[in-house]
């Protein structure tokens, strides 16, 4: 993890600005795929409660135990696959799409846009 200098001080009390990826600022492995897998969680979290169920319901809908629901609603989605989280988010409801283009610099990079 990169130095960063601080924007601002407040009260005595360094502010930094983030990179976008709370993830890569606290150094943890695998940032970008820990940002991409919150998203969808997010967005999980978000259809559970729009559709007003309970884990117990949800768990049938995406077809996963309930304590796993409860356990990704916690935050500890590591043993869950991106790909298992956008299955979980069709069986709600949901329409995924996956762009694939050139990137402009040598090395691309991931996006998760939320609607």
């Amino acid at each position: 993890m990169k130095k960063l200098n601080p924007v601002r001080t407040i009260a005595g009390i360094d502010i930094f600005s983030g990179s976008g990826n709370v993830f890569a600022d606290l150094g943890l492995p695998n940032a970008e795929k820990l940002k991409i897998k919150s998203g969808l969680v997010f967005e999980i979290t978000k259809a559970i409660q729009r559709l007003g169920i309970t884990q117990e319901e949800a768990g049938r809908r995406m077809q996963i135990p309930q304590s796993r629901v409860s356990c990704m609603l916690r935050g500890d989605f590591s043993n869950i696959s991106e790909r298992k989280l956008m299955d979980c988010l069709n069986r709600l409801g949901y329409d995924i799409e996956i762009r694939i283009k050139p990137a402009t610099a040598p090395v691309g990079h991931l996006l998760l846009a939320l609607a």
